[in-house]
């Protein structure tokens, strides 16, 4: 019987392992749970910010925020030039933490505190991305998203009430979003006189911090406290619409605004050189300031006179005196030709006294060049009286000031009730002509004209150049035409071309101190100009 069991008992076991394997594969293909579903799988576009953040936590900001421009090529920039730019910054935190450090020492009664060790480190900050604001302001204004984890080591020696400590800042992390204006932009390297430095959201900080070698990020609490305390008292400082500026450059040498007014006054000419046929000359008088763009002013033509009197009177805007001279040059007029030169001469601004009348008799030289044999022909001579009236202290002063910028006083010597009325013409965009595009603008103001310099082969020209005239009062009911003109090239068959123009009226300008605004050019199809004008009064 115990055979017959065991053997019917084998059976069984292997029955039912069979049975039950069988059973259980039925049910593992054949019944699904129902709570269970496919993932349904979704392009990347498809997905919203907070989706992504948690699929990628680091994903780049240009990625996430489409105003933000890729910026890799700083990066690679940064992470080569990082060796120097260390040891520039550090120099240019030090001369900023002079005058911090010398308030607080006084404040605080300690006795001194100094720099023994100051290095970022060999790891630069990396930027994930850059906002570029373009306004029609002289300005251009950046918004970088900063991360920089880096081992700087900074080292601070405290010395008070004949104790010394020694606090170390190290593996500091700092996470940022600032805004960097440079501001006026100037035609003198670096191109801007200022860096303006605000931030838009509270910065992160993280730092370890020793203090005679022990770690007091490490003590219960604080490290909250002094997270919170930086970056409350930065943002304090800091937070926009507060700013740092740092002065890089002083904006009125840069930018080499009037300092002054030149009074010329023409007198007369004797014993002028022959150009006629006849044994007779036509001469007037050309005028003009030596690194001034400006077109030259000219007396009137006196037909037929060897000794010509015109007592004629000018006003030049003066920038440099210390290397600015006037240029007086005598020519012979012709009605058909080419009109020839009599003699000319130069007196340097920096031999006239201020405010002082200098009657001055010139030879009239061939050229300026002392090695010229041919200037030692008597060609005539030149009388004339002039007088440099420079700003006085205060004339420079900022008259008004508001968020579209600053308007000076005009200088000394303005007439009573006048003033000067400045015109900078910025650029233009969008300008096309016919047959060439070779803009330069033209500016028409009470029968005077000035010209700003031409650019070849440019439908978006920019000039930046400035221009003055001196009024004797307010022109509220005068208007002023500026012209887009484009130049053909030397060896063009295709006479200039109008590209657009625009008339101003001026009591704007007079009621408001400035103006600066883009206009849409008439006759043009999308082209426009953007002007400053201002109107300085003494």
């Amino acid at each position: 019987m115990g055979f017959f069991s065991t053997v019917l008992g084998f059976f069984g076991f292997g029955v039912g392992l069979t049975l039950g394997l069988g059973i259980g594969y039925y049910i593992f293909i054949y019944f699904q749970p129902s709570d269970v579903k496919h993932p349904v799988i979704r392009p990347l576009v498809e997905l919203d910010t907070k989706s992504l953040e948690n699929m990628l936590p680091e994903i780049p900001l240009w990625i996430k925020n489409p105003d933000f421009d890729r910026i890799d090529w700083l990066n690679k920039f940064i992470e080569t030039m990082w060796p120097y730019l260390d040891k520039a910054i550090c120099k240019m935190a030090k001369e900023i933490a002079k005058p911090i450090i010398a308030e607080s020492t006084a404040k605080y009664k300690i006795d001194s505190v100094e720099f023994e060790t100051l290095t970022l480190g060999s790891l630069p900050p990396t930027f994930q991305g850059m906002k570029v604001y373009t306004t029609d302001e002289q300005e251009l204004i950046m918004e970088p998203s900063v991360k920089w984890a880096g081992n700087p080591n900074i080292t601070v020696l405290v010395k008070a009430y004949g104790l010394k400590a020694t606090a170390q800042v190290i593996d500091l992390q700092v996470f940022a979003l600032p805004r960097i204006t440079l501001k006026p932009l100037v035609p003198s390297f670096p191109c801007f006189a200022k860096i303006l430095v605000s931030l838009m959201e509270k910065p992160h900080v993280d730092f370890g911090l020793k203090l005679l070698g022990a770690d007091l990020m490490a003590i219960p609490g604080l490290y909250g406290f002094v997270q919170e305390t930086i970056k409350t008292q930065v943002a304090n400082m800091y937070l926009w619409p507060k700013v740092l500026e740092v002065q890089i450059m002083d904006p009125a040498k840069a930018q080499k605004k009037p300092v002054g007014i030149l009074y010329v006054n023409v007198v007369r000419a004797v014993k002028l050189t022959k150009k006629d046929l006849l044994g007779k000359s036509d001469p007037y008088v050309k005028l003009k300031l030596t690194e001034d763009k400006l077109p030259s002013k000219k007396t009137s033509v006196k037909r037929s006179n060897l000794n010509p009197e015109w007592n004629e009177e000018f006003k030049l805007v003066v920038k440099d005196p210390e290397s600015q001279a006037l240029e007086l040059t005598i020519y012979d007029w012709e009605q058909v030709g080419k009109h020839d030169r009599i003699g000319m001469n130069v007196i340097p601004l920096k031999d006239l006294t201020p405010d002082e009348t200098k009657y001055v008799t010139l030879n009239l030289l061939k050229s300026m060049d002392a090695n010229d044999p041919a200037n030692e022909k008597f060609r005539g001579q030149l009388t004339i009286d002039v007088t440099y009236k420079p700003f006085k202290e205060g004339d420079s002063d900022i008259e008004t000031t508001d968020e579209s910028g600053v308007i000076e006083k005009a200088p000394d010597g303005t007439p009573e009730g006048g003033g000067l009325l400045v015109v900078i013409v910025h650029e233009a965009q969008d300008v096309e002509g016919k047959h060439h595009t070779n803009p330069y603008a033209r500016i028409l103001f009470k029968g005077e004209e000035r010209k700003t310099k031409h650019i070849k082969k440019n439908r978006d020209p920019r000039w930046e150049q400035e221009f003055g005239f001196v009024c004797e009062e307010p022109p509220i009911n005068e208007k002023m035409q500026v012209e887009v003109i484009s130049r053909p090239s030397s060896l063009g068959i295709h006479s200039k071309e109008s590209l657009g123009y625009i008339v101003i009226s001026l009591a704007d300008v007079i009621n408001n101190k400035r103006i600066n605004e883009k206009y849409h050019l008439i006759d043009s199809k999308n082209g426009r100009i953007q002007l400053e004008l201002q109107w300085r009064t003494s």
